[in-house]
Order: structure tokens, then C-alpha cells, then sequence
């Protein structure tokens, strides 16, 4: 028999329950059935059977073929036809026990045509339950072993071997060896051979896995050339399948009319023979499922909350839709939302590693570390060999482990402040995660600027802790002098608390803060500052900030500043954003004759706007790029109003798992004092760990 069609998906829980309970009311019921037909004779009995078969009601065939045997048990057609049919109802152990007594004894062929049989049905069981939850894949990896042993035995006809070969592609494809089914389907197309469309399905799915999206397109769409459908309600929908290879090979255009179109044809609701009501279908489930899941990976997670949530209020009880929920809340900023509902998808189905994975990762965003470890351990258990468990435990393994971060400003431009040419350099070092609370840090500081007065230079080095706690960083770090202008020692410390998945307050202290003017190093001047803000964030579309700053001077003079914007998502679409927002500021100073740039008072406004897009992508490889513009007006006490601007271009480039590049240039214009000062800068950025 083989598979003649695509296997179910892996979520698919096998009907042998039924199967088992069909055939022990076929074995009990004959005699009764016998006894309702006594004139019945052997060969319209046996017509009956035959046709029953034929059309496809084999349960019925059974029962009348027990009927045959109960009176003719010797009857040798009648013995065969009940291997036949045992075999195409899944009951092929039994038809394997039952087989070698037949008489003549079958060819060593026919037996082996049996086992073959039997393969397709364990590859076909393999989807279900496992009967160990601690070996996931022991089902599969048995189907994989007796189908190997079919396809590479010499010296069975090589009709059997060539279609169990087919059978093994999708074999080693659900038991999670994406590697042997593309070799082995490679060897295939090499020696000429078509390969039939369920099997092409196993692998893509493999292809996928391996991170060969465009040949995975490739194979997808020939499958479905090949078999276009409709397909039966256990196997998997290809088209999902080729949504996510187009995704994957940056053909967005392509993905988004596959899954849109998929989903545009199913129907919402489906009958089934025998139940009253209509069903949800759940071919229409699985598409708006992906197309959310699509809309989210491409930069609109906003879309794809809609469309879940929407999802979650027809099936509440669905694991997989509170999954991709959670998911997208986490996309969008809320991770204890997303949080709740991950819990609320393991507790429906334990077996759910997607759930299992993203629960971790809404931890780790909140910085509460201490379950993580436990929770992809699980995951581990239960799927060893499922790709996003792996990369889940890398990037776990990376965020626990070293950090370092450097980036260094450089300007050139007529500031008061800055001079000619200025550069600031900032390096740390943040030791492993210790008892999933604490890191230990190492910092450099370095900022420099060529005044009229002379070159001035700011230099620190030092040690700090960082502690975390859920929604909360904190730290205290100490850095003392290394030049010679200012000799403190700088105490600092300062926290980052996420009250909730929508407020947020941040406050950072220094005995001698770097926010000091670099002119006023040169004096030897040095403050205190304490920078404090509130956050209030709606989502990924809207945010508003409010900070607070206060400098005390150690020259007496003492700066208190505000700092208020809000920023609003104008635009999204695929890969790209557009923001839009205002920015209001101002800032007192008790004393102004000073050295360094200190009005009496100054306020400022400015629309602001910033574009961004994803360039390009390869799985974790990607490059960004930005555009920040702000437009408005400076105004200072004592001086006339006048214009401000500043842009800035720049890309974000992820080179790999765990490193990021930065850079960008940018442009600012307004005036100081009356004078119009501008000033280039140039900024570089590395980050190593996760």
C-alpha cells in the first residue's frame, strides 16, 4: 500500500483508540451477524466482501469476512482477503502474525510487502502520542529503522525497495533527520527517479529545517503541482509549508498571497456526517494561525495581535492560538500578557514545545532568570531535536554567559561645549550571570574634545555589580580618575524598573556624572547629577516619556533640566516602520557666568520623525537601516528664537548569533548664546554576548 498521501501534522493525534474498538466489535458481532443470515452461502457472502471493499467500507468487509471463516476457516481466499484487509485497516501486526500460515506459505516478497505495509502505518502513528513522553521519538525512530531496513535490503524486487525509499523520506523527516532525507532524496533525483508529492512534502519540511528556504520553495511548489488537493483532514496543508520557505527566502510578496489566499478559501465552519452542528474547520484555524504568524515576523505585530485575539475569543481552549498570542504580545512589549498566556498553553497541552520555549523567553525578557534553565530543560526532554529548542537554548546559553559592549562618539563641528573635534569611548564587561541575580562589571570611560582653551580629557575606569530581579536592573558601580583634571572618584548607581508591561521608571545617580560639560573638566569643575524618568508605553505603536534631570555643580551652580516626548506609529507595513513624534524640553541654571554653556533658562521643541527597515535577512543574519530627523525651534533667555535641526542616518548590522555592528552619521544644527553652532558625529557600536 505505501503512503500515498502527505503525513499529518505532528499535532495530529492518531484515531487507534478507534481503530482497536472497530476491530473487537467486528471479532464480537460475527456471530451474531452469522446468525441473522443463515442461508447466506459462501460465495454471496465473499461478493459482499468484495464489494464492500471496494467501496471503501472495510470495517463492514471485516465483519462479513468473519462471518466466511466462522463456517469455512480453511477457505484460502478468505484467509487472504482477511490479511488484505487487516493490512489496509492498520491492524498489520495481525496480518503479519496471520500471513505465514496461509497456505501456499507467501513469497518471501508478499511477506515483505506486508512489512512494508506495516512501516507506513507506524510512519503514520508517529504522529501521535508518544507512548513515553520522555522519548519523544522513539515511535519515529523505529518507523525509521524498519523502513531503512525495507529500502536497503538487496534483495527485495526493487518496485518494494523504491517505494519504502519514498516512505523513508517522510519517515526521517518526522523523526527529526532532516540531513539523511535530503541525502537520500539528492541520490533519488540524481538516479532519475520522481519522487511522488507526499514524500516531496517530508522534504521540504527537511529542506526548511536545514535553512535552504529556496530550494525548500521549490519543492514545496512541485508537490503541489503534482497534488494540488483537497487533502485529506489528517495531512498537513503544503501551501503552509511554501508560505514559510517564501518567508524565508525574503520573498514576502510571495508569502503573504499564498497564506492569504489559502485562508481566503477555507470556510469557516465544516459539517461532519453524524454531528448535528457544524464544526469549526480546522484547515481555516491553521491558515488565519500562520498568516498571523507571518504578519508578526515581518515587523506588524499589531495585525497579528488583531487577528489572534480575534482567535482566542472563538477557541479559548486552543494551545497553539494562546502560543501565538503570546508570542505576539511579546513582540509587542507585554511580556507578563504573554507570560499568561504561555501558562495557559502548557497547561492545555504540556507537549507544546513552542509554548515551552516562549515562556523562557518572557522570563528572560522580564529578567526573572531563575525558571529558565528548568523550563528549557523540559523542552530539551520533550523534543531534543526540534530546531527552535536548540536556538532557544543558545541564546539562553549567550545571555548567561559574558557580555561586551563598546561604542565610541566621534564630533567635529563649533560647539561651546565640544569644541572643534570631541570623541567619547565607552567599553564594559559584564562577567556571566551569577546565581541567575548578579553580574560583576568592568568599565572604561574616555571622552576628549579640542577646546580654544586647549585639548580637556575625561578618563575612568572601574568595577560595578548588576543585580535583577523580575521587571527590575539595578546596579552600583564605582570609577575613579585617571586624568588630571578632576580627581573623583565617580559613585554611581541606578535602576531600570518595569512596573508593568505598560509603565516603567528609570533613575541613574553619580557623585561625578559624565552628563558634566567637557569644558567644565577643563576647570576642573565636576557635578552631581540624578536623571530620573517615567515611561508610559501602549504598545509598539505609542509611547510617552517624562524625565527629569538635576546637576549640582561643584562650582556652586546648580542645572535642573525636563525632558517630555511622545512618540506615535504612523505607518507599517512589511519590514518597515514610520514614527512621528514631539519633543519638548527646557532647562534652569541658578548661576550663568560660568565657563561652560549654562542660560539662565532655555526650552525647545521639535517634531520628530524616524523611518525604519530591514534591508535584508538570513535567519539570524540581518541589516537594518535608520533615519531620526527633528525639526523645531530653540529658544534661550536673553537671545532671539531661532530654528533647529538635527538627522541622522544610520544601519544595524547582525552578523551573527550573538554579535551586532552599529554605526551612523549624523548632523546637528541650533544656537548657543546667539551664535549658530553645528557639529558632525560619527558613532560606532559592537555588542558581544546576547
Amino acid at each position: 500500500m505505501g503512503i500515498s498521501n502527505a503525513t499529518p501534522p505532528r499535532s495530529a493525534r492518531v484515531p487507534r483508540g478507534r481503530l482497536c474498538l472497530a476491530l473487537a466489535l467486528v471479532f464480537q458481532g460475527h456471530g451474531a451477524l452469522a446468525a441473522t443470515a443463515p442461508g447466506a452461502t459462501r460465495d454471496a457472502l465473499m461478493a459482499q466482501v468484495r464489494e464492500e471493499r471496494s467501496q471503501g467500507h472495510r470495517v463492514d468487509a471485516l465483519r462479513h469476512l468473519q462471518v466466511i471463516l466462522g463456517q469455512w476457516p480453511d477457505d484460502r481466499e478468505a484467509r487472504e482477503m482477511n490479511v488484505v484487509l487487516l493490512t489496509e485497516l492498520g491492524a498489520t501486526s495481525r496480518a503479519r502474525e496471520l500471513a505465514p500460515g496461509l497456505s501456499p506459505a507467501p513469497a518471501p516478497a508478499d511477506l515483505a510487502r506486508i512489512d512494508a505495509d506495516h512501516v507506513a502505518h507506524e510512519i503514520r502513528w508517529a504522529n501521535g502520542e508518544p507512548a513515553d513522553p520522555a522519548k519523544p521519538y522513539a515511535e519515529a525512530d523505529r518507523s525509521v529503522a524498519d523502513a531503512r531496513r525495507i529500502a536497503d535490503d538487496p534483495s527485495l524486487p526493487a518496485d518494494l525497495r523504491r517505494r519504502e525509499s519514498f516512505d523513508l523520506l517522510v519517515a526521517l523527516d518526522q523523526a527529526g533527520l532532516p540531513d539523511e532525507a535530503i541525502q537520500r532524496y539528492e541520490a533519488l533525483k540524481k538516479d532519475g527517479v520522481g519522487v511522488p508529492a507526499y514524500a516531496e512534502r517530508g522534504v521540504a519540511d527537511a529542506l526548511l529545517v536545514r535553512r535552504r528556504p529556496l530550494e525548500a520553495a521549490a519543492v514545496y511548489e512541485d508537490s503541489i503541482r503534482k497534488e494540488p488537493g483537497p487533502y485529506a483532514r489528517t495531512e498537513n496543508e503544503p501551501r503552509i509549508g511554501l508560505m514559510y520557505a517564501y518567508a524565508e527566502s525574503n520573498q514576502t510578496d510571495k508569502a503573504f498571497a499564498t497564506i492569504d489566499e489559502l485562508a481566503a478559501k477555507e470556510q469557516p465552519w465544516v459539517r461532519i456526517p453524524g454531528i448535528r452542528l457544524p464544526i469549526q474547520n480546522p484547515r481555516k484555524v491553521d491558515a488565519d494561525l500562520n498568516a498571523a504568524v507571518l504578519r508578526s515576523s515581518v515587523g506588524m505585530p499589531r495585525a497579528a495581535y488583531d487577528q489572534l485575539y480575534a482567535m482566542t475569543r472563538e477557541a479559548p481552549a486552543s494551545p497553539q492560538i494562546r502560543r501565538e498570542l503570546g508570542n505576539v504580545e511579546l513582540a509587542r512589549g507585554w511580556p507578563r500578557r504573554a507570560l499568561d498566556d504561555f501558562h495557559i498553553a502548557t497547561t492545555l497541552d504540556r507537549r507544546d514545545i513552542g509554548a515551552l520555549v516562549g515562556e523562557a523567553e518572557a522570563y528572560r525578557t522580564l529578567n526573572d532568570y531563575a525558571q529558565v534553565d528548568d523550563i528549557l530543560a523540559e523542552a530539551e526532554t520533550r523534543a531534543d531535536r526540534n530546531g527552535r529548542v536548540d536556538r532557544a537554548e543558545r541564546a539562553w546559553a549567550r545571555e548567561k554567559g559574558w557580555q561586551f559592549d563598546i561604542s565610541t562618539e566621534q564630533g567635529k563641528g563649533s560647539s561651546p561645549d565640544y569644541g572643534d573635534r570631541d570623541g567619547t569611548t565607552q567599553a564594559t564587561v559584564a562577567s556571566p550571570l551569577i546565581d541567575d541575580h548578579w553580574r560583576v562589571l568592568a568599565l572604561g570611560r574616555y571622552s576628549t574634545a579640542d577646546l580654544p582653551e586647549g585639548d580637556v580629557r575625561r578618563t575612568r575606569f572601574g568595577v560595578g555589580i548588576r543585580g535583577y530581579a523580575q521587571g527590575l536592573m539595578a546596579y552600583v558601580q564605582a570609577l575613579p580618575a585617571a586624568d588630571r583634571y578632576v580627581g573623583k572618584t565617580a559613585l554611581e548607581a541606578g535602576f531600570d524598573w518595569s512596573i508593568t508591561d505598560h509603565w516603567a521608571v528609570a533613575a541613574d545617580y553619580s557623585t561625578a556624572g559624565d552628563d558634566t560639560p567637557l569644558r567644565a573638566q577643563y576647570y576642573g569643575i565636576s557635578a552631581k547629577t540624578l536623571d530620573t524618568a517615567v515611561t508610559w508605553r501602549a504598545s509598539e505603536l505609542t509611547q510617552a516619556r517624562v524625565g527629569l534631570s538635576r546637576d549640582k555643580f561643584s562650582d556652586g551652580n546648580t542645572r535642573t533640566g525636563w525632558l517630555a516626548s511622545v512618540v506615535q506609529r504612523l505607518h507599517t507595513e512589511p519590514n518597515l516602520t514610520i514614527d512621528g513624534g514631539v519633543e519638548l524640553g527646557g532647562s534652569m541654571n541658578t548661576d550663568t557666568d560660568r565657563p561652560y554653556f549654562n542660560p539662565r533658562r532655555d526650552n525647545s521643541y521639535a517634531l520628530t520623525g524616524r523611518l525604519e527597515n530591514l534591508l535584508g535577512q538570513f535567519y539570524e543574519r540581518s541589516i537594518t537601516q535608520r533615519v531620526d530627523v527633528a525639526v523645531g525651534q530653540y529658544a534661550e533667555k536673553g537671545y532671539a528664537t531661532d530654528w533647529m535641526a538635527t538627522v541622522r542616518y544610520g544601519q544595524v548590522l547582525q552578523a551573527r548569533e550573538g554579535l551586532r555592528l552599529g554605526w551612523g552619521i549624523g548632523w546637528h544644527n541650533q544656537p548657543y548664546d546667539g551664535r549658530r553652532e553645528h557639529r558632525f558625529v560619527l558613532d560606532l557600536t559592537l555588542h558581544w554576548g546576547e
